[in-house]
């Protein structure tokens, strides 16, 4: 039984990050069964990860960069900075001070990510549904923003795995920021649509930026438990 499952989260861990390079190698007979499976260390699948989560940072940024400059006119660029307030997840608070970062445990670093990317899994569905809908979105936009949106879904299993690995438990599907999506999928005016649009991609990258600064602090503190700092 344990064999059976480690095959199956390797063959899922291969499929799903070969695009960011092997995290395992997997071999295979004449029939395509699975004949061995030779799993990466902990430290270099939560690096993969943290690879995986800087790429997704780095394409949200762009993404909103190209978006705000195609269709958002110059008065509503401070946008990008109140927008945190009207974010599905802007309760989701990252602790501050040194003493509060001390507090926060290894398993609540791990589920908050996880709880991030299924958090933003359907709306950037939907994004990428929406920017069809506009008539001059560049290829570029519609490129970055499908590129995130499989790759929210590589990273999920890879936090899924790394989970298993750090923790020995499974892994569960958070429902906590579902409802909230129902705002973003009705019909509206095209100003009202980008306006909504450019808000759903500012709080992505906000996100995306928590993810990312999340993994990191899990790693370092794999080394200096209490020298730690977010940045």
């Amino acid at each position: 039984m344990v064999t059976s499952v480690f095959i199956s989260v390797c063959v899922c861990v291969c499929q799903q990050f070969r695009a960011a390079g092997a995290l395992c190698s997997c071999g295979s007979d004449d029939q395509g069964s699975i004949t061995r499976c030779t799993s990466i260390s902990q430290d270099k699948l939560l690096d993969r990860v943290i690879q995986h989560a800087e790429l997704i940072y780095r394409v949200s940024e762009e993404s909103c960069t190209l978006f705000e400059d195609m269709f958002v006119p110059f008065a509503l660029h401070s946008q990008r900075n109140r927008g945190g307030n009207m974010c599905m997840t802007k309760s989701f608070a990252i602790p501050g001070s040194k003493s509060e970062l001390q507090q926060i445990s290894d398993k609540w670093l791990l589920h908050s990510v996880l709880m991030l990317i299924q958090s933003w899994i359907e709306p950037m569905i939907y994004l990428q549904t929406t920017l069809e809908r506009y008539d001059d979105a560049p290829d570029a936009l519609l490129n970055k923003t499908k590129w995130v949106s499989d790759k929210l879904l590589s990273l999920e299993q890879g936090v899924a795995v790394l989970i298993r690995k750090m923790l020995d438990e499974g892994v569960f599907t958070s429902a906590e920021f579902t409802a909230s999506l129902e705002r973003y999928d009705v019909q509206l005016d095209m100003p009202d649509s980008v306006l909504r649009d450019y808000t759903l991609l500012t709080c992505f990258k906000k996100d995306a930026h928590k993810m990312e600064t999340f993994l990191k602090l899990l790693k370092c503190r794999q080394t200096d438990k209490f020298g730690c700092f977010l940045f």
